[in-house]
Formats: C-alpha cells, sequence, structure tokens
C-alpha cells in the first residue's frame, strides 16, 4: 500500500500567521499557485482513491490536484485540531510546544489534546490500511493531522516532545505501508 500525504495549500489565514483551526477558509491565491504546482508534479501518478478533511480548504485543494480522476472521500478523523479559544489568535499565542508534548496532553484554552488528533489518525490510519490493502491512497489533510499521521506511518515512539518542524502549506510525502 501506499500512502501520499498532502498538507493543504495557503489560505489567508496561513499567510497573515494566525492560528486556523476549524474555521474553514478557502484557499487564496498563493494556495492555488502552490497546489497547481503540486498537480504538475503528481500529474502521472495513478491514486485509488483520495481521503481528505471536509475543511473547504482541503477539499479544494484535492479537486485542485487530482480532479474528478479519482473518488474523492470526506472523512471528519482528518479534520484541523479544534483550537479552541485560540482561534483566529496570533500564531505567537499558541505555544506549540507545550500542546504537542505527549505526556503532558494539554488541553487549555479549549485545544484539542494531542492524545485525540492521535486518536483518531490511528483510527483512520487502521480503517485505510484494512479497506484500501495494495492500493494507492492520497490524503489531504492539516498540519496537526498530517503530524501525527506521519508520526504514526513512521513508527515512531509516541511519546513526550512530537514537534518536529515546520509542516508548510503543499507539503507532500509518500509510505509505503506492508
Amino acid at each position: 500500500m501506499k500512502i501520499t500525504l498532502v498538507r493543504h495549500a495557503q489560505t489567508e489565514y496561513n499567510y497573515l500567521n494566525k492560528i486556523q483551526g476549524r474555521s474553514n477558509e478557502i484557499l487564496n491565491d498563493t494556495g492555488r499557485r502552490q497546489a497547481q504546482r503540486l498537480k504538475d508534479k503528481i500529474r502521472d501518478i495513478k491514486y485509488d482513491y483520495c481521503y481528505m478533511s471536509p475543511l473547504v480548504r482541503c477539499v479544494e485543494t484535492a479537486l485542485i490536484l487530482i480532479g474528478d480522476r479519482v473518488e474523492m472521500i470526506p472523512d471528519r478523523r482528518l479534520i484541523e485540531r479544534d483550537m479552541g479559544e485560540l482561534e483566529g489568535r496570533p500564531f505567537q499565542e499558541y505555544n506549540a510546544y507545550k500542546f504537542w508534548d505527549y505526556n503532558l496532553n494539554r488541553d487549555d484554552y479549549g485545544v484539542e489534546s494531542v492524545h485525540s488528533i492521535f486518536e483518531r489518525c490511528e483510527d483512520f490510519l487502521n480503517y485505510i490500511k484494512e479497506k484500501n490493502k495494495d492500493q494507492s491512497i492520497l490524503i489531504v489533510t492539516h498540519g496537526a493531522p498530517y503530524r501525527a499521521l506521519r508520526h504514526l506511518l513512521l513508527n515512531h515512539k509516541i511519546s513526550g516532545k512530537l514537534l518536529d518542524g515546520e509542516i508548510e502549506n503543499c507539503k507532500i510525502e509518500e509510505f509505503e505501508i506492508k
């Protein structure tokens, strides 16, 4: 099985460096260009299915990437982290290291706990591994689920600080699962 992870393209919130959890923002012009460039790179890759977050920025990114080439399936387990009271605030107000420490498992200000993100992402992976054996799957999601899925796909130890660098808009990675 091949799994390709993509983070959605840029929105105005991304550009303005605002915390964007479950706000349903569309792509900005830069984001549309990012997705178009990525489409050109993956044009010849065959995918059997595309799973995506139901938030519009992921749906729009997926539509640009694959159009109607494959069935697109929205899945709520791929939705962005609920950022609670921090939604829409300047990103500097978000202590990412604190909220990505698996042992602390903080949910201050109504921010979804890191355990919750990993649980839903693990549930999603188990589902697609069972349903889509030996297929090529494209997943279009957000920064937090992307990070969790990546840790799970790489079989990292899920403990301690799990913040391992920036996941930029339209980032793409492929994983082979046996």
